[in-house]
């Protein structure tokens, strides 16, 4: 079941409904435990078991850190719970595959064949979910509950089970321990987000799909003018998908009275890699922050130090994107950046302009630089292998010694220019749909115009979303 389906557009209602029809905070929790795994299970109800083991684990081991009997042996089993779901699942086949590769560059036949692993769809989003409540209970920054029914729907909540965002349980699980009172203007707030979601999944992203697909099937066979349209139209396309999917999954949390964290905050606009990256997928960016960067030593043992932990950090973000040899590079190639280039300048978003206002001519050309800089990442993201990111960046190389095309940007102008003009517009908004209006007409007529909007642009054929693979 995904957020664009006719499937989800009856599951929400019914499950709205009841909800807020039931007396009680634990019977609300038994509902949205039941509706998660509905949700999960219809994507491949085989993995309902391994989502409530990892869960069971989990909920215990934290009971047996806080008991303070060998917390550290407890700390231990929930990393290798969630970790060990994660090596086996998604990077046991790559492993087998790569060393078989690798024996035979030295001439060796080694005959290992790979298991054929299904990837369980969200498994990287709800492990690090779990792990981050493991390793909060034993810092005592988070006191372990013993309501079992609650804990399993803050793991398998279903707006943001399987692509995020990635929410501590210092933030999310209080939240279904105490009672939930309903809030009109946050419900209707949830529904316009959740509609913006929708427009950019389905009248960006799927739109976008059309035009990168057929040209990173087969790189080479293609010139650097049509690769440069492509990896435009995959930022865009990547964005879309998954900055769409957050916001549809924020506003279905505002809907039951949850408040999950930002996710996106208009990238695009940034000034500089670590910008990018406090604006891109900012969930699991603080994760890695919180759970790894600092552990290491963050930046308190001098300028190597620091720029190791960073480049460090970013290079096993890419191998959790997943496993490919073009995630690994992509993490190396943004750790590097963000190590070289540590120092955040004033952007785009935070200076004192108005609504509206034309930026700077020097900063619309350094947010346009850094667009291109975040464009050569995504050609490593996007790339099937290696061999066609090098044959990409190196087609690139000859865009101005080969004559553009007829309408090269025919194709991806009428997307791009207006998404980017009514993102600046609602820069200073959560999401590009906040509403200025608070009379019922205004609101209605906002919603139906969307809603035709989406009707008319949006791609009819079902685009699976990209970050269901990781």
């Amino acid at each position: 079941m995904t957020f664009d389906s006719v499937t989800f557009a009856l599951f929400l209602p019914l499950v709205y409904a009841l909800y807020w029809a039931l007396p009680s905070v634990r019977a609300q929790n038994l509902l949205l435990l039941v509706a998660s795994y509905v949700f999960y299970g219809a994507w491949d109800w085989r993995f309902l078991g391994l989502l409530f083991l990892a869960s069971c684990v989990d909920f215990a081991a934290g009971l047996g850190i806080a008991r303070g009997r060998y917390p550290r042996a407890w700390l231990a089993l929930t990393l290798v719970n969630n970790l060990g779901i994660l090596l086996v699942f998604k990077y046991l086949d790559w492993g087998i595959a790569s060393f078989v590769e690798l024996m035979a560059r030295f001439g060796v036949q080694a005959d290992v064949a790979t298991l054929g692993l299904v990837l369980p769809v969200g498994i990287s989003f709800y492990t690090f979910q779990t792990l981050s409540y493991g390793f909060d209970v034993y810092r005592k920054e988070l006191t372990p509950t013993r309501d079992f029914v609650a804990f399993l729907a803050f793991v398998a909540f279903f707006p943001q089970l399987v692509a995020g965002p990635i929410e501590r349980a210092t933030a999310l699980l209080p939240q279904f321990l105490r009672p939930r009172t309903f809030d009109r203007r946050m419900a209707i707030d949830g529904v316009f987000q959740m509609l913006y979601g929708l427009a950019l999944k389905v009248i960006v992203s799927d739109r976008l799909a059309a035009v990168v697909n057929p040209v990173y099937a087969a790189p080479e066979d293609h010139g650097p003018w049509a690769l440069l349209v492509a990896t435009w139209a995959f930022a865009f396309q990547i964005y879309g998908d998954f900055a769409g999917y957050s916001h549809v999954a924020i506003g279905a949390s505002r809907l039951f009275g949850f408040g999950l964290m930002r996710n996106f905050a208009y990238p695009y606009f940034s000034l500089s890699p670590a910008e990018f990256w406090d604006r891109w997928h900012i969930s699991l960016s603080t994760w890695f922050r919180d759970y790894l960067y600092i552990p290491l030593g963050g930046n308190r043992m001098g300028p190597i130090r620091k720029r190791f932990n960073v480049f460090f950090t970013f290079l096993v973000s890419g191998i959790w994107h997943g496993a490919n040899w073009t995630f690994v590079a992509w993490g190396a190639y943004w750790g590097a950046l963000v190590a070289l280039f540590p120092r955040r300048t004033p952007t785009l978003l935070e200076r004192p302009m108005g609504k509206g206002r034309v930026p700077r001519l020097s900063d619309a050309v350094l947010a346009f630089l850094m667009f291109q800089v975040a464009c050569i990442g995504w050609v490593f993201f996007r790339a099937e292998t290696l061999t066609d990111a090098v044959e990409v960046l190196s087609s690139l190389t000859h865009l101005f010694t080969t004559t553009m095309p007829p309408g090269t940007f025919d194709a991806i102008v009428p997307i791009l220019l207006p998404i980017v003009v009514w993102e600046w517009w609602h820069r200073h908004a959560p999401h590009g749909l906040t509403l200025r209006t608070t009379t019922p007409l205004g609101r209605f007529a906002t919603g139906l115009a969307v809603l035709l909007l989406i009707a008319a642009w949006g791609e009819v054929r079902t685009v699976p979303f990209i970050y269901f693979q990781f």
